[in-house]
């Protein structure tokens, strides 16, 4: 597989390009008083002696290569303008090893070859490096990056449905840390939504393409256990409050499931909805509010399983779509549980209801085609999508921050195409926004995917300035899609 022509001009600006060579000399990394560069030695004498050098990814001159520093094992993983260029343990989507390989028989291979303008690695470095990714990427202590502290280390979750895989992002260096393989069978499944459990130690996610619900240790990152149903279809999970309960919605048999979240078992299923897709609960009601994508009908589930139809629009309540429907998208419940939100991706608004009566508080007027919703809980806003706005910059999609307390609005127009995705992280005062890419005129994908089509990227913005934390446009895997926090 060789990547070239038009992408050229691009990929040479990269973390693993752009080296101009001049008459600096590196610092060698045990000369009296040079911090130990960390690295086992094989790995050391390949990329501090042959990448980490004058003109390219050492400390003088990292930031026109791309921005990725290789002078130190701990830098290499702050990664690079792109992001990530390492995943320990994933060869297949460690791009790094893309332009370092020149054997098409032992993988994927991109230009420019790397090191620039000098001689290739030799087959042996390349296993070496290979090698040493498939084994975690481990310092020459054997620590694992991002390894340590896994009951508290803040993360972010992404699905991605051009693969059956899940992104894991480290809240600290805001970097891609890991995929999680999802999914159980050799078709690819469609991962659709996530969410983690309020004390931040499972997530569960849900399948388009599939017939299970896998719950996810988020200590490991790995596949603990799952729930094997009878249909596909599905759209979206919920956590209630105390965590012991799992709701999802499928559009094949058009239900509501409760799952307990300790044995995986299926407990109750609940009927009578036409194309259910969003779910949220309140905690203060014992009562869930579940969205029918088409028409202008959304349901308030009660746990005796009686289902009341309620009209977003005031109309009569349809599940058929027309020209004036507003089409249900997502729904959330506010952190005080005293209001919901609902997106409406036909009449490109946010309808905003009372807890208590249901009531409509207000309608707010977004971009094209609201999609997914998040809010802060240290600032007042609330987050939303707006998957097909078109901007003033030529990019597609927008994010709109709604005031949740005097519902003004900002629109929040950067370097996204086609926003899905979100997620606040409030720690750290962030949210990311995921662009699923997937239209060719979009931006350009740096490099490969082991998966079929195009590469999407995530944004990072401050949640008390609006503005973006960084000039990072941070790639990753094929269409990301659905985003969750760790700890809210």
């Amino acid at each position: 597989m060789k990547i070239a022509g038009a992408l050229i001009s691009v990929l040479v600006i990269w973390c693993l390009g752009a080296c101009k060579h001049d008459v600096l000399q590196p610092q060698q990394p045990n000369s009296p008083g040079a911090l130990s560069d960390n690295y086992p030695d094989n790995i050391r004498k390949i990329f501090v002696e042959k990448c980490a050098t004058a003109g390219c990814h050492n400390a003088a001159s990292y930031e026109n290569a791309g921005g990725l520093l290789m002078d130190t094992w701990d830098h290499l993983f702050d990664g690079g303008q792109n992001g990530a260029v390492i995943i320990p343990y994933d060869i297949e989507n460690s791009s790094l090893l893309y332009f370092i390989n020149t054997y098409a028989d032992l993988g994927p291979t991109a230009v420019p070859t790397m090191p620039l303008d000098r001689a290739p690695l030799s087959r042996e470095e390349y296993i070496q490096v290979r090698d040493w990714i498939a084994k975690g990427s481990p310092d020459k202590n054997g620590k694992i990056p991002f390894g340590s502290n896994p009951a508290i280390r803040q993360k972010i979750y992404i699905t991605h449905q051009g693969c059956d895989i899940i992104g894991v992002i480290d809240a600290e260096k805001k970097v891609l840390m890991r995929y999680i393989k999802a999914g159980s069978a050799l078709n690819t499944e469609i991962p659709d939504h996530i969410r983690v459990a309020p004390d931040g130690q499972y997530a569960y996610a849900c399948f388009w393409n599939g017939n299970v619900i896998q719950k996810i240790s988020l200590h490991n990152d790995s596949v603990v256990a799952a729930t094997k149903l009878s249909e596909a279809y599905w759209k979206n999970v919920h956590i209630s409050a105390d965590g012991l309960h799992l709701l999802a919605t499928t559009w094949q048999s058009a239900t509501v499931v409760t799952i307990n979240t300790a044995s995986m078992q299926v407990e109750q299923i609940y009927s009578g909805f036409q194309y259910p897709e969003g779910i949220a609960g309140s905690s203060s009601q014992g009562s869930y509010y579940v969205t029918e994508r088409f028409g202008n009908t959304f349901c308030k589930l009660s746990v005796n399983g009686s289902i009341q139809k309620i009209s977003l629009d005031g109309q009569p309540v349809t599940t058929i779509p027309t020209d004036n429907t507003p089409n249900p998208y997502r729904v959330l419940m506010s952190a005080d549980n005293s209001k919901y939100f609902i997106t409406c991706e036909n009449t490109n608004e946010v309808r905003v209801f009372d807890a208590q009566t249901d009531q409509l508080l207000k309608v707010i007027p977004t971009g094209r085609m609201p999609q997914e919703m998040a809010q802060s809980r240290t600032q007042p806003y609330l987050f939303v999508t707006c998957l097909n706005d078109t901007v003033a910059t030529g990019n597609v999609g927008s994010v709109y921050a709604i005031n949740y307390n005097t519902y003004e609005t900002k629109r929040i127009e950067s370097k996204m195409f086609q926003p899905h995705g979100i997620a606040v992280d409030d720690r750290n005062g962030v949210f990311y926004v995921f662009s699923r890419n997937q239209d060719k005129s979009g931006p350009q994908p740096h490099h490969i995917s082991p998966c079929n089509g195009r590469n999407g990227y995530y944004n990072i913005f401050s949640t008390s300035t609006l503005l973006p934390y960084n000039k990072k446009r941070y790639e990753i895997s094929v269409d990301p899609y659905a985003a969750d926090v760790r700890f809210k």
